[in-house]
């Protein structure tokens, strides 16, 4: 049996969702090919070859990218198995069937591509076999260890640039799936109802070590929450310091977790963690509630100081445009970010950044949602949904055009034209910002090379990849 696995994009990382069930397969004894199109071209005659073709959808942006390219892999393969699969896959069934998706996978999906590929061994002319897997499955799984020698250099993907200003090549690896939380926005929440599962120790080193000994030297945890199994956690990067003294990581972490396992900080910080990504989408207590993210404002600020006393980076993000926040709700993130001395740490993207609502969403839970919601936009996979002031959604277009035009300025300048923007929205003088966060510093602050986020559109040059 011939498969190929194809990625349209995922943050600048070699997909762990290529890698991982590519080991599952080959060991069935299928020939595997794996397409990252992030970073590559349509291998056509792979394509034209297989018995089964698997679209991954980690994300928002990668799912509209696979609407895109789909109709191109039917007409190059008409007759192949076609299964979409990933996080994002359950959340969007109804479109992907109709895409012509013949299996469609969430959760755990190592096991359900074997179990396809198993039936089409079985009746290899059955392309189009009704799905007997489940849909989602959060069963246990003893994982394999990713193949990655199909996927393209490490090296083509983004890169850390560190402390010191130095570039260094990124290793990607998951140490653990799901999530123990129920954040209301949050697409893992469909997908996995409050449970996580572990990707098991010895597969994880081993991925680590593989990836080291292609050359990179730093590794991005991409757990949706680290802390989830805290043990699991500290255990793997004692492990990886042991082994590798040299070698840093970046994580990320709930605030809630930060407060919870605080003592832990310190020892990340001294085993190579340069950063930790926190999710922290509002400082409006009101709104945090409503997205039942589990932390105030308060614990927020908390954990930026435990953070520094531990000698941390933390690396905050934000959904700055819901529809429950006033434009002077936004100009109070913008200051309490420039007063705790965060702006560099801050990427322009996260300012900008508008809520999704998905199908599935918990959002739609929401009672006071009927009265902002807007039709399902199947173009853009989202309910449609306006501000109660026009202000704000002109406010998130101005933000937004100041952030798509900033190309190569740095975090300060960007953050000065939004601070000034967002003042004149309001009619208002932007006070001086070096009164408030203190003059800019030329300290490179250790930052990937391609920003955190989840839902932006896709790019004219990654739909033109497609």
């Amino acid at each position: 049996m011939k498969a190929v696995l194809l990625s349209t994009y995922d943050l600048g990382h070699q997909p762990f969702g290529l890698a991982s069930p590519a080991a599952w397969l080959a060991e069935a004894g299928a020939r595997v090919t794996c397409v990252d199109l992030a970073v590559e071209d349509l291998d056509e005659a792979a394509v034209r070859d297989a018995d089964l073709i698997a679209v991954y959808l980690p994300m928002h942006t990668a799912t509209r990218l696979a609407a895109t390219v789909t109709p191109r892999l039917k007409a190059l393969n008409p007759s192949a198995h076609l299964c979409f699969y990933g996080l994002y896959a359950p959340l969007n069934q109804d479109f992907l069937r109709r895409l012509g998706a013949d299996t469609v996978l969430g959760g755990e999906f190592e096991g359900g591509l074997l179990s396809v590929l198993h039936r089409l061994s079985k009746e290899p002319h059955n392309g189009c076999a009704p799905q007997v897997e489940p849909v989602v499955s959060v069963a246990k799984q003893q994982f394999r260890v990713p193949e990655r020698h199909g996927l393209p250099d490490l090296s083509k993907y983004a890169h850390l640039i560190a402390g010191d200003g130095a570039r260094r090549t990124v290793a990607y690896t998951e140490a653990s799936r799901g999530c123990k939380h129920l954040c209301r926005h949050c697409p893992v929440v469909p997908v996995y109802g409050g449970r996580f599962r572990v990707v098991q120790a010895d597969v994880v080193l081993e991925d680590v070590r593989r990836q080291v000994a292609a050359g990179a030297d730093h590794v991005t945890f991409g757990d949706p929450d680290f802390f989830n199994g805290a043990t699991h956690a500290m255990r793997l990067v004692r492990a990886l310091h042991a082994e590798f003294p040299g070698l840093t990581y970046d994580v990320t972490i709930k605030v809630e977790h930060l407060l919870r396992h605080a003592r832990h900080l310190r020892e990340l910080a001294d085993t190579g963690c340069l950063f930790v990504t926190t999710a922290v989408e509002s400082v409006d207590d009101d709104v945090l509630a409503l997205l039942d993210k589990g932390h105030t404002r308060h614990d927020f600020v908390r954990a930026v100081e435990l953070a520094k006393e531990a000698g941390l980076t933390l690396s905050p993000t934000f959904i700055p445009f819901v529809p429950w926040t006033s434009a002077e709700g936004y100009l109070d993130l913008l200051h309490l970010i420039a007063m705790l001395g965060l702006i560099p740490y801050v990427a322009p993207i996260q300012l900008a950044i508008r809520l999704l609502v998905p199908e599935g969403s918990r959002l739609l839970e929401l009672p006071d949602m009927d009265d902002v919601l807007g039709d399902f936009d199947t173009a853009a996979l989202s309910y449609a949904w306006r501000h109660p002031d026009p202000r704000v959604d002109h406010l998130h277009v101005t933000v937004s055009g100041i952030v798509e035009r900033a190309g190569d300025a740095d975090r300060r300048t960007v953050f000065e034209r939004i601070w000034e923007a967002a003042h004149a929205a309001g009619g208002l003088a932007a006070p001086d910002l070096t009164a408030i966060a203190g003059p800019p510093t030329d300290r490179p602050v250790p930052r990937l090379s391609e920003p955190w986020y989840c839902c932006a559109e896709p790019t004219a040059d990654q739909l033109a990849r497609v």
